[in-house]
């Protein structure tokens, strides 16, 4: 098997299946039904732009909302049922896997959409890179649950050989056909989507796939819900598999961005008082743009993070190695223990700042300037971290290590809504 590393039981097994997909003549625009995955619509305006943008915008589904979460998992389940009877949603008429294209200017990324059948990290198959928090795995499940849907495609990353084989001959095949859709969304990237019926050409694609194992790159909760619900569904069934979308990197390499903390009971004067004598402070005379410069610079050589939420940087590096060495679990391989997020967690989160890592207490955000902007406005303190190098991700994965939760950002990432995955079709 020629993969990122040996899987133990075998390889990856993608399975078509009947997409579940809006019917562009009862919605204003592909477009505007689209949402970006459910935990990077984070803030209450994204929320209400996407459901303001179409009646139907697929944020209504995944993230429904209502007083108390049973309701707003009754409410996207209601919701689904009744654009299913209205037509606004409809099933493909035979099981397909999917050729999904993101383009925007020179960034080009492909992959394919399918069923993945569901396997333990134990397995070697699908990796994982980060840890997950409970509460919102059990979410997540009360929705699938629910609805008895996939609503959203993982975003999983695989190395292909140097010779293309047939899943990247039947990628390139499909984009030169004209797609099943085509849209282009407000962040300026075009969205285009093929099917694969041909019994022989998909039988193709699953015999390649079945050679490579995966790493998750997006959707580490999601997966967790996925092995969850199976759990609970004993039997054989559409509960075995999970909706996916497969990058070859070697083709079209991901990229990697870090994800920031948002700490909203902390003030920053506060939180940089408590770093005094265990990190160096200084404050620096320059704008966002030039401070992430600087924050690249110092992780080059320590773990470095910027503080924001005074109108200011404020970048910290150099940790006191005793203070390290303290707080630092050293069991984990030396590339664990030196991680950004590490530091971040077992020592200025746990031991100098004392939060604990729960949502009441810390938002996870993705972009840079809404984690400042709400720091300003909180009056909390905004942790802008560097991005962690994608070897590293891997090589921690390969040897079973996770990292901490939340540690990166891998994109671009699949627009949620182009085509959704019913459990009760099979």
């Amino acid at each position: 098997m020629n993969t990122d590393g040996p899987a133990a039981n075998g390889g990856l097994h993608l399975i078509p299946f009947r997409g579940l997909r809006y019917v562009p003549e009862r919605v204003g625009s592909l477009a505007a039904v689209t949402s970006p995955p459910y935990d990077v619509v984070v803030r209450p305006d994204g929320l209400h732009h996407l459901e303001s943008a179409d009646p139907h915008n697929i944020v209504r589904l995944i993230l429904p909302q209502a007083a108390t979460p049973d309701a707003r998992h009754r409410q996207a389940a209601d919701t689904l049922g009744r654009w299913l009877a209205e037509g606004v949603l409809a099933p493909d008429p035979e099981p397909a896997l999917y050729v999904y294209e993101q383009r925007r200017g020179d960034l080009l990324q492909r992959g394919i959409i399918g069923a993945l059948a569901l396997s333990e990290p134990s397995d070697g198959i699908v990796l994982p890179h980060e840890g997950v928090m409970p509460d919102i795995v059990a979410d997540r499940a009360a929705l699938m649950r629910s609805t008895a849907a996939n609503l959203e495609p993982l975003l999983l990353t695989y190395r292909g050989d140097d010779v293309p084989g047939a899943a990247t001959t039947a990628v390139e095949r499909a984009a030169a056909r004209p797609p099943l859709l085509a849209t282009t969304t407000e962040d300026g990237f075009e969205h285009r989507l093929w099917s694969l019926t041909d019994p022989a050409e998909t039988a193709a694609v699953r015999a390649d796939l079945s050679r490579h194992q995966a790493l998750i790159a997006d959707g580490h909760h999601r997966w967790a819900t996925y092995l969850r619900l199976r759990a609970e569904h004993p039997a054989p069934g559409p509960w075995d598999y999970g909706l996916v979308l497969l990058i070859d990197t070697a083709r079209h390499p991901l990229q990697v961005r870090a994800i920031h903390r948002l700490l909203r009971g902390l003030p920053l004067a506060d939180a940089i008082t408590a770093l005094d004598g265990s990190f160096r402070v200084r404050t620096l005379a320059t704008d966002l743009p030039g401070a992430l410069d600087d924050l690249a610079e110092a992780a080059a050589a320590s773990n470095a993070f910027l503080l924001a939420g005074d109108g200011r940087f404020h970048l910290v590096d150099r940790p006191d190695a005793a203070l390290l060495a303290d707080t630092v679990p050293q069991d984990p391989p030396a590339a664990w223990r030196s991680l950004d997020a590490t530091v971040l967690h077992s020592t200025i989160l746990d031991r100098l700042w004392r939060v604990p890592d729960g949502p009441e207490h810390i938002a996870y955000i993705h972009d840079t300037e809404a984690a400042v902007a709400q720091a300003e406005r909180s009056g909390g303190t905004a942790v802008l971290m560097h991005p962690v190098r994608e070897e590293v991700v891997r090589d921690l994965a390969r040897v079973g290590v996770t990292m901490p939760r939340k540690s990166t950002s891998f994109g671009p990432k699949p627009a949620t809504g182009l085509v959704l995955r019913s459990l009760s079709l099979g």
